[in-house]
């Protein structure tokens, strides 16, 4: 096995010369770029985007910008491995913070990316797809599947904000990314599926024979019922062991969206968290609490509403020294790893 690999500038200035008027290059000086042995070598930074930093420069935007003109007002959470304006948090996770204001209306669109929210703080707002009408309440996890319709309206008196999760960097990359525009919904006249089919786990409507199953059964997954699950296992989890629940399709069992995936973590009073080394990378929400991360040894001090980002096989850890529980949301990319059969954990070594 070559170890010492050729270099470009080994080469006779007249061969490179002649490569690049043929449009070819060499492989062997930029191989382990490509293929790194025994580990990936990440471009992807971990970074901490605190909340309030954010939130005065969002609603300034809703000043500076009407959502007409924007269509999304959103503030993109860039990796500062790729520097700022980079559409991207990880190298398959796009998230940012939106912005909707009382009265306002973003438009009706569908888009090959597939897209969840995570609701930060606000009430009245909705999302209707394919017309659901869904509330928007704070810790809500709202899909928008790709290729399916979805708006957003306020109805209440102060700004909604609310997270979006994209896997966009996958689409891009794949130079199929786009979207098409229609005029907005008329909402169904009925509750949404998780207030109906879909309010209690483990029970989904009896099956009925020839009755086609929504590839998205559910779009709403209510953050009050994913609390008192995670405090209630919390009452019979080891200490060793970790609270966190996937958000899952109720009529399948899989993750939610074909490319990303949703968990839900609570950290105990006085507990650190230490999660394996895995091979997705995934971005963290706080929905309520405070404490400390430290991602590949940096330290992140994190407030109710601040998100942080870990790459690939990042070492993580998560304390949590107050009195109060610590809920995180986790995006993260195993769905479309586990589908391209690579994804693995990694015990950590001391």
């Amino acid at each position: 096995m070559a170890h010492a690999l050729g270099t470009l500038e080994e080469l006779p200035l007249d061969y490179r010369e002649s490569m690049t008027a043929a449009g070819v290059a060499p492989l062997w000086p930029m191989l382990r770029n490509l293929l790194p042995h025994g580990t990936p070598k990440p471009v992807t930074k971990s970074a901490h985007w605190s909340y309030a930093q954010i939130r005065p420069l969002l609603l300034r935007a809703g000043e500076l910008t009407p959502v007409e003109k924007a269509e999304r007002r959103v503030l993109v959470l860039s990796d500062p491995g790729r520097g700022v304006g980079a559409m991207q948090a990880t190298g398959s996770i796009y998230v940012g913070m939106q912005l909707l204001l009382p009265g306002e209306t973003a438009p009706n669109h569908r888009h090959t990316a597939s897209a969840a929210r995570v609701v930060v703080e606000g009430n009245g707002g909705y999302t209707v797809v394919d017309g659901e009408k869904l509330p928007m309440d704070a810790g809500d996890l709202i899909l928008t599947p790709g290729g399916l319709w979805h708006d957003h309206g306020h109805d209440g008196t102060e700004p909604v904000i609310w997270l979006d999760a994209l896997d966009l960097p996958v689409f891009a990359n794949l130079e199929g990314a786009y979207a098409v525009e229609a005029p907005l919904q008329a909402p169904k006249n009925r509750p949404d599926a998780s207030q109906v089919e879909y309010i209690n786990a483990g029970l989904v409507p009896a099956k009925r024979y020839g009755r086609p199953v929504s590839a998205f059964p559910q779009m709403r997954y209510p953050w009050k019922r994913t609390e008192e699950a995670l405090r209630k296992m919390a009452e019979y989890t080891d200490p060793q062991d970790a609270v966190e629940l996937d958000y899952i399709n109720p009529e399948t069992g899989d993750d939610v969206l074909p490319t990303l995936g949703f968990s839900a973590l609570m950290v105990r009073p006085g507990e650190t968290v230490k999660p394996p080394l895995r091979s997705s990378s995934a971005v963290f929400h706080v929905i309520s609490g405070s404490g400390k991360a430290v991602v590949n040894g940096e330290a992140m001090e994190l407030k109710v509403k601040d998100s942080f980002s870990a790459s690939v096989f990042a070492t993580i850890d998560i304390s949590n020294p107050g009195s109060e529980p610590l809920f995180l949301m986790r995006v993260h990319d195993r769905p479309i790893q586990t589908k391209f059969k690579y994804y693995e954990e990694r015990e950590r070594v001391a």
